[in-house]
């Protein structure tokens, strides 16, 4: 490997060390603000290295990584989750009593793993860097311990990352089979070259271990039971990183293979991506815990992005970008005010908890209305202009049924982000401020407010973010 390809993979060796090098500072002495100030850091470093190898790159690391602007247009939002996560963690883990450290090991393993993935051409270099970031996952939903709920979601996420695991590989296997090769590039130019009869099968088998991954309808029903066992932050990485990473590669994969010309596999994802908006809207409307709620509008969001999946051209890929982005600070903003309203007693579950939360609180209570104003897509929010190029995009590939469900399905997800809304600025059986709850660390608000300017920049002006993915992701495709 040559100099300029190491440079190429140095956010991922920026990363890797960052690991090392907190586990022997944990075997010497034990801190919990020194990992989260070395987690940050570590993070940071790797977000700067991005700009530094820009130069460097497009760039093919062996068969199994692609190094690319559009490579590194993900990595940089998975990065930058990441520090929210860890900003966010670190006032919830204050709160529980447990060893502390190593819970930000998984986190950059996971960060690893997930950036992987979004540099993955081929096969085995995704499933080896999904099973870094699925096992950094088990641990750290389960990371508490002894909260009961937590250990039967990390059992369930278990069970079912590895039930789509099986579909993965099986579905790997006959696409190999078939063309010879797990490099996409190569099987892209073996399915020109003729028919191929265990290619359809083989992707079919494919999408559906990644429906899993994404919690799309039929493939769903892991999602409310794991967010609402799982710590707030890890929710939030769930919500984000996790399915961000894998997005970002079917996204790739389905570009560089041209899987749309399938009729019959065009025809499933439509169907899926209309039931899957519907039901997570559906299904969140006869929730009344906020993190339920949470899970299954992430469930409708994927939904949403089917229709950037499905459709053709530079516009699919621009308002998929555009959207993950947007979603990433929107959902980011929502478990991270739950995570600051932690405490030692927990979370603030049912909707009930959240009542006067804008009179002791109006900070929190104000952010929290903002994100869930961007997550039903109403002006002057990242969610508008977000689900107004998915729109423009199903549009010019005549998605009809799919522009009207997901206008139909968000007009439904409305209801319930509102009544959380309601609840939260209802008069409280107690006067202002007598009850003011926990404002959590520092560092931690600061990023929330980071992540609510965002979100409102980008419902402002969005052609900052557009012009970044316009030298970036559109060259690749």
């Amino acid at each position: 490997m040559s100099g300029i390809e190491l440079l190429a993979l140095l956010p991922l060796l920026v990363l890797s060390g960052a690991i090392v090098l907190i586990l022997m500072v944990i075997a010497i002495y034990r801190s919990h603000v020194v990992t989260v100030v070395l987690t940050a850091i570590g993070l940071i470093l790797a977000l700067g290295a991005l700009p530094v190898i820009y130069f460097v790159i497009p760039r093919q690391i062996t068969p199994l990584l692609t190094m690319d602007g559009y490579a590194l247009f993900f990595m940089g939002l998975l990065v930058l989750a990441g520090l929210a996560v860890t900003l966010f963690s670190y006032h919830y883990l204050e709160q529980h009593n447990c060893p502390k450290e190593e819970y930000y090991v998984l986190l950059l393993l996971a960060v690893l793993g997930s950036a992987g993935i979004v540099a993955s051409n081929h096969f085995a270099s995704f499933f080896l860097s999904l099973e870094i970031l699925s096992v950094s996952l088990y641990a750290m939903i389960a990371y508490t311990r002894k909260e009961i709920h937590g250990l039967e979601a990390a059992i369930k996420y278990l069970i079912l990352a590895a039930t789509s695991d099986a579909f993965l590989l099986f579905g790997i296997a006959l696409i190999y089979t078939e063309t010879g090769t797990m490099e996409f590039a190569r099987i892209a130019s073996a399915v020109t070259g003729g028919r191929m009869s265990l290619l359809l099968p083989g992707t079919g088998l494919f999408l559906v271990g990644l429906g899993f991954k994404l919690s799309l309808v039929p493939f769903h029903m892991w999602t409310p039971d794991v967010y609402q066992g799982a710590p707030a932050p890890v929710s939030g990485f769930l919500a984000s990183v996790s399915k961000g990473a894998v997005f970002a590669l079917i996204l790739r994969y389905v570009t560089v293979v041209d899987i749309r010309s399938y009729d019959s596999i065009f025809l499933a994802l439509t169907i899926i991506a209309t039931v899957t908006m519907f039901v997570g809207n559906l299904l969140a409307l006869m929730q009344n815990h906020v993190k339920r709620i949470l899970a299954y509008s992430s469930i409708a969001h994927f939904g949403y992005l089917l229709v950037s999946l499905l459709s053709a051209g530079e516009s699919a890929v621009m308002a998929a970008g555009y959207y993950v982005a947007a979603y990433f600070v929107t959902i980011l903003g929502a478990f991270g005010v739950i995570s600051m309203l932690s405490g030692a007693d927990g979370e603030p579950d049912l909707i009930n908890e959240y009542k006067g939360l804008g009179w002791s609180n109006p900070w929190l209570a104000g952010v929290f209305s903002a994100v869930l104003l961007s997550l039903s897509g109403m002006p002057l929010t990242a969610g508008f202009f977000a689900k107004f190029y998915l729109i423009a995009a199903g549009i010019g590939s005549n998605l009809w049924l799919l522009v009207i469900s997901l206008v139909i399905s968000s007009i439904i997800g409305l209801f319930y982000y509102i009544r959380i809304i309601a609840v939260m600025f209802a008069r409280p059986e107690w006067q202002p401020g007598t009850a003011a709850r926990p404002v959590g660390a520092m560092a931690a608000g600061f990023f929330l407010a980071i992540l609510t300017i965002g979100l409102i920049w980008l419902g402002i002006y969005p052609n900052g973010l557009l012009d970044i993915m316009e030298k970036n992701i559109i060259h690749w495709t």
